[in-house]
């Protein structure tokens, strides 16, 4: 298939596919994977992130994949570096003549991408800092909700966090952002769903799947090797509550109880940002979960060839 198009995106929230349906659409046209993961980034963070890497081998052939284990657990890891990373991994890819698919759950990363501008690395404002610095957690949490939406507990884990990211708000409000070259208005987005029952079903059962393949022995890998809880709670989810238990804050029954009722929240949340992404302007393609692999690849190759006819 002689296509012509910019960009592939495939999202939607935690287990319902992504990483199978873009492995096997990057088979079928010769095409890279980038990820747009947020945790997926860190080495040793396998499966708790669920980077599912046997996924990536196809018909006994590994997709090349990007922003996979690119830095080390313990750091940080902003979306400005997402940014620049995925830049030089889309360049790389279409410098080959190949198409990149841009794959993953994490809304923040996938509309800096989808929403055409190129961040800035915003400098520190020690002015704006000693200000902030006389208000309280609450009022600081009130002053980031007005400048956007808070669809994560992210930034308002702590002090250092919520001042840092009303400094990104204010300094993104007061400069001009620069466009990516990228043409996302001739990028299809293809998004993966299925009903909710469905999904809070696949969740609860990859969560047992992920325990029995080692999770809690990967959390304690992590601590063995000198991060901080605090710093392992830090990245959420899996390993916010696997921390807990290894720790004896929790037993086993109130971490597998409290950690499945957490992701089941963090998809709703997903959800959310990807209606605010449509409601933005960014149109994804909806294909549905139930109607099996086969019939959504071959749904995705149709508009795909729709799209780059399109663009000619």
């Amino acid at each position: 298939m002689d296509l012509s198009i910019p960009l592939i995106t495939v999202l939607g929230t935690t287990a319902v596919g992504k990483t199978t349906f873009s492995a096997r659409l990057a088979s079928i046209l010769d095409a890279e994977i980038i990820s747009a993961d947020s945790r997926q980034v860190f080495k040793g963070m396998d499966i708790g992130t669920g980077k599912d890497l046997k996924e990536y081998w196809v018909n006994g052939k590994q997709i090349p994949t990007h922003l996979i284990d690119i830095a080390q657990p313990g750091t940080e890891y902003s979306v400005f570096q997402f940014q620049t990373d995925f830049c030089r991994a889309y360049s790389a890819i279409t410098n080959k003549g190949k198409i990149p698919i841009l794959c993953g759950g994490t809304g923040l990363y996938l509309e800096s991408v989808l929403s055409g501008y190129q961040m800035v690395e915003v400098p520190n404002n020690d002015s704006l800092r000693k200000d902030l610095s006389q208000l309280s957690n609450d009022e600081l949490i009130v002053k980031l909700s007005s400048h956007r939406q808070l669809h994560n507990s992210t930034d308002t884990l702590d002090r250092e966090r919520l001042i840092r990211a009303i400094e990104i708000e204010l300094y993104k409000k007061e400069n001009d952002r620069k466009k990516i070259g990228i043409d996302v208005q001739k990028s299809p987005v293809f998004g993966i769903r299925f009903d909710r029952k469905t999904v809070r079903s696949r969740i609860t059962e990859r969560l047992v799947q992920r325990l029995d393949e080692g999770m809690i022995e990967e959390v304690q890998y992590l601590l063995d090797s000198g991060i901080s809880a605090e710093k392992i709670k830090w990245y959420g989810l899996e390993y916010k509550y696997v921390a807990m238990l290894i720790l004896g804050e929790l037993n086993k029954g109130e971490m597998f109880d409290l950690l499945n009722t957490a992701i089941h929240q963090f998809a709703k949340r997903q959800m959310t940002w990807f209606r605010r992404m449509e409601k933005n302007g960014i149109m994804i393609n909806w294909l549905e979960g139930e109607d099996g692999l086969e019939t959504n690849l071959q749904k995705a190759l149709q508009q795909i060839e729709h799209e780059s006819r399109a663009g000619q």
